[in-house]
């Protein structure tokens, strides 16, 4: 187990956090995110993939740092505040670039399936910082926003997963105050993934279970963000909220447990090049303020932080320029599915979501500890694993 100061750890979550954000933030806000990023994808693929992966790069990425964007109480030092103002600014000036059909780096809302995913993971973002990435941009440029978001609902979302995307973009449509949200979309998403509950904290991705990490990549955190922006509209939804916590606060019991003593975890199932970004879950539920009784914030803490190194620091991590390429630990093009481009791997910004917590919360002030597969593989004393009943 490494880094367990308390101050050095908020810091160097900050610096990967930067690392990550910096060139995509920068480029977009001064409109050359098209120009700059190197567009990495299989073989064969790279003209598909280059009309989605910019739009990617931006949702995921602020999907991600949005929680941190939106913190506006004190205990961060001058320099980190000073930092979370430039990105803030940075985020809204690349949300503008990206819905201005005037700009070169206008975003692909229109062509193909994909957008409704990256469409998703933005509406996620504007979700988590209302403030910061939605209230403080202009009409017009809330307007173009709007106009993108709506532009998804001519593609029909996949039976799986992807409902969570119509229905985060609808729950957002809600949140901005249009008139025109769709309920039947949200109520649908829940109700087939209410149906695909499989027990103990999981849902099947559809009707079929997979061993892979998409009840964190998207399939919890998008239930707990749609529900906590809808749930009082509908009788049936707020019956869903408490279920959706208890099965989101279990399955991140369980993610803990997944992350070994080296800070590694089981590489199993798709998507692996998106990285940390498969704690997603167990990130959300530190912010939340939802971790299971008897899981130690600085054990949470102390695990995630292992994981970040393992995925962030591995070299060929970034290109020379900063930019993310396709791997696990490193540079692993093989990792990249047909879907994966460069843009897709900016999910692991999810991991960051605890950022959002102030400096003072237990989170960031409870000395390291080792957690559970530490304890266990050092013969310690080691808490009992408990199902959801």
């Amino acid at each position: 187990m490494t880094r367990e100061q308390t101050a050095g750890d908020r810091a160097y979550w900050l610096d990967r956090m930067r690392a990550v954000a910096e060139p995509v933030l920068v480029a977009a806000a001064e409109r050359r995110l098209r120009r700059d990023m190197p567009v990495e994808a299989k073989d064969g693929l790279l003209d598909d993939r280059m009309k989605f992966t910019h739009l990617e790069a931006i949702g995921r990425l602020l999907c991600g740092i949005a929680p941190w964007l939106e913190r506006r109480e004190g205990g961060s030092d001058a320099e980190e505040q000073s930092l979370r103002q430039r990105y803030a600014e940075l985020a809204r000036k690349a949300i503008e670039a990206g819905v201005d059909p005037a700009s070169p780096d206008y975003l692909n809302f229109t062509d193909g399936h994909q957008p409704i995913v990256d469409a998703a993971f933005l509406a996620q973002a504007l979700l988590r910082a209302p403030s910061e990435l939605w209230g403080k941009l202009a009409p017009d440029v809330q307007r173009n926003i709007v106009a993108g978001l709506k532009a998804t609902r001519t593609r029909k979302p996949f039976a799986n997963n992807w409902l969570l995307f119509a229905a985060t973009i609808e729950a957002f449509l809600y949140v901005a105050g249009e008139p025109d949200w769709d309920p039947m979309r949200i109520d649908y998403a829940l109700r087939q993934h209410e149906a695909w509950y499989v027990g103990d904290g999981a849902y099947g991705d559809g009707p079929h279970f997979h061993w892979d990490y998409y009840n964190s990549f998207v399939i919890q955190p998008m239930l707990l963000d749609v529900l906590e922006a809808v749930h009082k509209q509908d009788q049936t939804w707020e019956q869903h909220y408490p279920n959706a916590i208890a099965r989101a606060r279990r399955f991140a019991a369980v993610q803990e447990r997944m992350i070994a003593p080296d800070g590694t975890f089981p590489p199993i199932g798709r998507s692996l090049a998106y990285r940390c970004g498969a704690f997603q879950s167990l990130a959300q539920s530190a912010l939340r303020g939802e971790l299971l009784e008897g899981l130690a914030p600085g054990a949470v803490r102390s695990a995630l932080t292992a994981i970040i190194g393992r995925t962030l620091d591995a070299p060929g991590t970034f290109t020379e320029d900063g930019w993310l390429t396709i791997g696990l630990s490193g540079h692993q093009p093989g990792l990249g599915e047909g879907y994966i481009s460069t843009g897709s791997t900016y999910l692991c910004a999810a991991v960051f979501l605890p950022l959002g917590l102030p400096a003072s919360d237990p989170f960031w002030t409870e000395p390291g500890q080792p957690w559970t597969s530490v304890l266990a593989w050092s013969g310690l004393a080691t808490p009992i694993d408990s199902a959801l009943k």
